[in-house]
């Protein structure tokens, strides 16, 4: 991965706008019940190699993580490596700090520059493959990553905005353990022919109950003018993938137990309760 990193930081540079190839969609049936896609096996050699796409608390990091547990690829969050930057204090922090609390998008140049550190210290660990989770978010990062590496599949999570303001609005941290909650009891009525959605907070341990903080940038102002920039930039970078046949839909029904066993179908993972209590 270490070609890698030099790769994407020299295409950073050289990128050249091109056509989109046609090709086929995969699972992008309406409703909560997409299509099973016949994954592409990954190159002799190498593990899988996805992405994951969806609006800003849209549940990324959550699934990402579970399935990386799950078929032992890291989990890799661009987010994450941008509040590490920020969490050190280093040269970067105070230009990340102005960008993320006015829900801006980091600059190509600096999210390659953490993500092929990132790739590089897990190439000496010994890691292979990757899902990865922030990263593409505009058409030209896409052509980067596709100039120096084979994307296997990418995994867009789809939800209601209501249900995204709400989701963002309710996240929590604790400030001692780092382990993420949220307080937020969404309950949406159906109606005009669309089903009523549910899902329960996710609500932490009593020893974190008195620790948990908001992070920065989860201010309503601030949510929804990352979701107009994702709507704005990042849609195209769906239709890049859509058109490359590499694009699964997937329509979150409602909380973790109602997405999780339809999430392992959709992938043809299976939803036995061994697969999905090693992912817990």
């Amino acid at each position: 991965m270490a070609v890698l990193k030099r790769l994407m930081l020299a295409r950073a540079s050289a990128v050249v706008a091109r056509g989109l190839c046609s090709g086929r969609e995969l699972g992008s049936g309406s409703g909560c019940g997409p299509k099973q896609l016949p994954l592409q096996r990954s190159p002799e050699g190498r593990n899988r190699q996805w992405v994951f796409l969806g609006c800003p608390g849209v549940g990324k990091g959550t699934y990402s993580s579970r399935l990386s547990g799950l078929v032992g690829v890291p989990h890799i969050s661009t987010g994450d490596l941008v509040r590490d930057e920020l969490a050190a204090s280093g040269p970067l922090a105070s230009q990340l700090a102005e960008i993320v609390n006015h829900g801006k998008l980091v600059p190509d140049e600096i999210i390659i520059d953490l993500l092929s550190k990132r790739l590089e210290a897990g190439e000496a660990k010994g890691e292979t493959g990757f899902i990865l989770d922030g990263f593409p978010r505009t058409v030209r990062q896409a052509e980067i990553l596709e100039g120096v590496t084979d994307i296997d599949l990418v995994v867009n999570l789809k939800l209601r905005e209501e249900a995204l303001l709400a989701k963002c609005l309710g996240r929590r941290i604790c400030s001692q353990c780092g382990g993420n909650y949220n307080i937020a009891s969404i309950d949406i009525k159906g109606e005009n022919g669309q089903p009523g959605m549910y899902m329960s907070p996710l609500l932490p341990p009593p020893h974190c109950a008195s620790k948990l903080i908001t992070r920065s940038d989860d201010t309503e102002e601030v949510v929804k003018e990352r979701l107009r920039i994702y709507n704005e930039l990042t849609k195209p970078v769906e239709d890049f993938y859509r058109q490359r046949g590499k694009l699964l839909e997937f329509d979150l029904p409602g909380g973790i137990p109602e997405s999780w066993p339809k999430l392992l179908q959709a992938l043809n993972l299976g939803d036995n309760a061994n697969k999905k209590s090693a992912a817990a």
